[in-house]
C-alpha cells in the first residue's frame, strides 16, 4: 500500500495526540504540548514514513522514530525562536513569550530527552545506525544555528557559506529523516545514500523558499510576520546577494538600514525589499530553488524502486516547492 501526504500527516498527528506527558511541573510539560498542537506541516516525519513507503509496506515501525524527529525539530524551533527573539510561530506566541525564556529553554531540553527516548524504539537490527544518523544529525543542527548566529555579526557573509550553514540548520534533518526511513524499510545501502543526498537538495530549495517567502509571501498564509528577517538582519541568501551587488548608494542604504538602532519597521522593510526588486533577487533565488531541487530529483532518480513507489514523494516534494507557507 502505497500511503499519502495526507495520510501520513494524519497518522502522524494522531500519534503525537496520543502522546502521554507528565502533568507535574505543568511549567516543564505545557509548553511541549502547547508547541506540538500547534502542528506544522510534520514535513521531517512525513518524509521518514514516505522512505520507509518507498520499500515497505509495513510503515508502523517508523511511527517512534518520526516522533522522535518531530520532538527534535521542535525543541530546536524552542531555542531558535529564542535565540531570534521571535515573536510568532505558526502563527500563534512563541513559547518564550507565553511563558519566558528560562522555560524555553527548560522545556526544549526536556523535548530533546524525549526524543532520544522514542528514537530508541526502533528494531534492534538497525538502532545502531539510526542512533549515529540522529545523533550525528543533531550536532550538525546545532552547529548551524551557530553559523547563523555567527552571521550576525558579519556584513561579509559569502554565498558559499550561507549555503553551508542552512545545509547544516535545515537541511541535514530532511535528509537524515529521510535516511532513517529507508533504514528502517530495508533499502540498500546505496538508495539510503541516494535518498540522503535527495533530501539535502530539497533541504536547501527548502530553506531557499522559506527566506524568499519571508519577504515576498502573505502573513496569513505564512505563519509568521513577513519582513522578520529584513528587521533582524538575518544574513539569508537575499540580503548577502543584495550586499555583494547592490551599487554603492543602494549598498550604503542597506548598510545604513543594517546599523540602524531605532527606526520604523515598515519603512526597513519596503526601503530593503525595494533594493530586492530592483536587483531581481526574487528571480534568482527561484532559478537556485530550481536548481538544487532538479538536483534532488536526480538522486531520487537513482533509487531502485518503481516510479509508482515514487509517485507520492514526488508529489509531496513538487507541492513544497511551490507552496505559499
Amino acid at each position: 500500500m502505497i500511503y499519502t501526504s495526507a495520510e501520513l500527516e494524519n497518522k502522524i498527528n494522531l500519534a503525537i495526540a496520543e502522546l502521554n506527558f507528565k502533568n507535574e511541573p505543568n511549567s516543564l510539560f505545557a509548553p511541549i504540548k502547547y508547541i506540538l498542537s500547534l502542528g506544522g506541516k510534520r514535513l521531517r516525519p512525513i518524509l521518514a514514513y514516505m522512505a520507509t513507503n518507498l520499500f515497505s509496506d509495513d510503515i508502523e515501525k517508523t511511527t517512534s522514530p518520526a516522533i522522535a524527529i518531530e520532538m527534535f525539530h521542535n525543541f530546536s524551533l524552542l531555542h531558535d525562536d529564542l535565540m531570534d527573539n521571535a515573536s510568532l510561530r505558526r502563527g500563534q506566541p512563541t513559547v518564550h513569550l507565553k511563558w519566558n525564556a528560562s522555560t524555553a529553554v527548560l522545556s526544549g531540553d526536556a523535548m530533546l530527552i524525549d526524543a532520544y527516548n522514542y528514537i530508541s524504539k526502533v528494531p534492534e537490527n538497525v538502532l545502531s545506525d539510526i542512533l549515529k544518523v540522529f545523533t550525528t544529525t543533531a550536532m550538525q543542527v546545532c552547529e548551524g544555528q551557530q553559523f547563523d548566529m555567527d552571521f550576525e555579526q558579519r556584513l561579509n557573509v559569502k554565498e558559499f557559506e550561507y549555503i553551508e550553514m542552512i545545509r547544516l540548520k535545515t537541511a541535514v534533518l530532511l535528509a537524515a529523516s529521510l535516511k532513517i526511513g529507508a533504514l528502517l524499510g530495508g533499502a540498500s545501502k546505496k538508495d539510503v545514500e541516494q535518498l540522503y543526498d535527495f533530501g539535502i537538495n530539497i533541504g536547501l530549495a527548502f530553506q531557499l523558499k522559506d527566506d524568499l517567502l519571508d519577504v515576498y509571501g502573505d502573513t496569513q498564509s505564512f505563519g509568521k510576520e513577513i519582513g522578520g528577517d529584513i528587521l533582524s538582519n538575518k544574513k539569508t541568501f537575499l540580503l548577502i546577494k543584495a550586499l555583494e551587488n547592490s551599487n554603492e548608494k543602494d549598498n550604503a542604504t542597506l548598510q545604513k538600514w543594517i546599523s540602524a538602532k531605532n527606526f520604523d519597521t515598515d519603512a526597513k522593510i519596503n526601503a530593503v525589499k525595494k533594493i530586492y526588486d530592483e536587483l531581481n533577487l526574487d528571480f534568482i533565488t527561484n532559478k537556485l530553488i530550481q536548481k538544487y531541487y532538479l538536483a534532488g530529483l536526480k538522486c531520487l532518480s537513482e533509487v531502485d524502486v518503481s516510479e509508482d513507489r515514487k509517485r507520492e514523494l514526488l508529489i509531496y516534494t513538487n507541492n513544497l516547492m511551490n507552496r505559499e507557507k
